[in-house]
């Protein structure tokens, strides 16, 4: 039947609510349900009072609800073994399992894996003992990457540009547990240079379709200084990231990353998310991430020109077709605006203004992240608030609608990137 599937799109944030719009346009979907959404899901989808932690509230909800499909936008609650409890429940779910999820919840389990299977990545050691990882920074006598072993919502990571810096970051995760239990254990490895790469494949265990590559901007400041965040903005496609890396990647890190997971007896389902460094010309990689990243999500969903409900339910229910996806937008590029002090502490509460103005804009969608309602007005309610998003025929032509966008909205003591997709427009120059 047309229009007859419910979906819960389970999180929060702009990832999940890009994710709400897109799948709320299948012909095949009659409600989608976001838990617990934002004000910007509110517009596309019917919120639901339940926390993305909550698994035991999400189960019950979605067997409440009729839900046909549960995609699950956050890790946490993957970590936390949500898409076990669904399927255990008769109930299809987008998204790895707690023992494929180890991907992304201990960085030295997936750095071992890397190793195991011979998958490009930085040299690297892991320690539980801060004095021990601390000397062997100082025997390098170089800026080292150290990564919390845990969770630590996109902020675990310090990338050093001296060895005090390092010796710092060892101590801040290890001794002060500035990120609690994610910290106790580190990971320290090389520093490599050269520009990153987010590279998303949509999998059902054996078979995987390929997204379109995109680049994120970690760092809070423009020309990629300041502390690194969740993200500041992100565009697609890549130009320096051509067919030949591509094929690269697909045969040397995705290909054996999944093959490794199922010998393993944990075949992955969900979105592989796999951060990647261009170093000396050949793609490393940095990270593996077990769901959508963000906000890159913004980005791909924003250009994909196919329904996504059967790439979705496919990777849920191990029946991937395994065709490529069409692409209607050449191009896409996001901006996060952020709150004063992120990504440290933030007020809540200020009005923003101007949505519906830079929603007008031809090709700009306007995806909430830390937002909420009070009456009549959308008051910031996170760090990252908004990612505002345009498609354009080029990269500087969508940069110049989203920035157009981004020039309508106003919020007390907002702060956003003034450069998302520098390097691509470094290298292709105006068009």
């Amino acid at each position: 039947m047309v229009g007859a599937m419910v979906v819960m799109v389970v999180g929060g944030g702009a990832r999940e609510h890009a994710l709400a719009w897109k799948l709320g346009a299948s012909p095949d979907v009659r409600e989608v349900i976001c838990a617990p959404g934002n004000a910007g899901t509110a517009r596309v989808a019917r919120n639901l009072p339940v926390q993305a932690s909550d698994v035991a509230g999400v189960v019950a909800a979605a067997r409440a609800e009729g839900v046909d499909l549960v995609v699950v936008g956050p890790e946490a609650p993957l970590v936390a073994g949500l898409v076990d409890a669904l399927r255990e429940a008769g109930i299809d779910a987008f998204g790895p399992d707690r023992a494929a999820a180890r991907l992304e919840a201990s960085k030295g389990f997936s750095k071992d894996f890397m190793q195991e299977h011979a998958i490009p990545t930085a040299a690297y050691r892991v320690f539980d003992d801060p004095e021990a990882a601390k000397a062997w920074v100082r025997e390098l006598d170089a800026p080292m990457v150290v990564k919390a072993d845990g969770l630590a919502a996109g902020k675990g990571v310090v990338v050093a540009d001296d060895v005090p810096q390092s010796l710092a970051a060892i101590d801040a995760m290890m001794v002060e547990r500035a990120h609690g239990e994610a910290g106790a254990r580190v990971v320290v490895e090389e520093r490599l240079s050269g520009p990153e790469i987010s590279y998303h494949v949509i999998a059902d265990g054996e078979r995987y379709v390929a997204l379109a590559a995109a680049q994120d901007h970690k760092r809070l400041g423009d020309g990629d200084a300041g502390p690194n965040t969740g993200g500041m903005g992100a565009y697609s496609p890549p130009p320096f990231f051509d067919a030949g890396m591509e094929a690269f990647v697909r045969g040397r890190v995705i290909e054996p990353t999944l093959e490794g997971m199922a010998r393993r007896g944990s075949p992955f389902r969900g979105a592989l998310f796999v951060g990647l460094m261009v170093h000396n010309g050949e793609p490393r990689v940095l990270e593996y991430n077990v769901r959508f990243g963000d906000p890159e999500t913004e980005i791909l969903m924003s250009r994909l020109g196919d329904d996504a409900l059967p790439l979705l339910r496919g990777a849920a229910r191990g029946a991937l077709d395994d065709r490529a996806p069409r692409w209607a937008a050449p191009c896409a590029l996001g901006v996060v605006m952020a709150s004063e002090g992120y990504p440290g502490a933030y007020p809540k509460g200020r009005p923003i203004h101007g949505l519906d103005a830079a929603r007008a804009i031809e090709g700009v969608q306007v995806f909430e992240a830390g937002t909420r309602r009070e009456g009549d007005l959308t008051v910031t309610a996170g760090g990252r608030v908004l990612c505002v998003t345009a498609t354009g025929d080029a990269i500087d032509a969508a940069a110049e609608r989203a920035y157009r966008a981004v020039d309508a909205i106003s919020f007390e003591g907002a702060q956003h990137r003034t450069d998302i997709g520098w390097q691509a427009r470094a290298i292709l120059g105006p068009r």
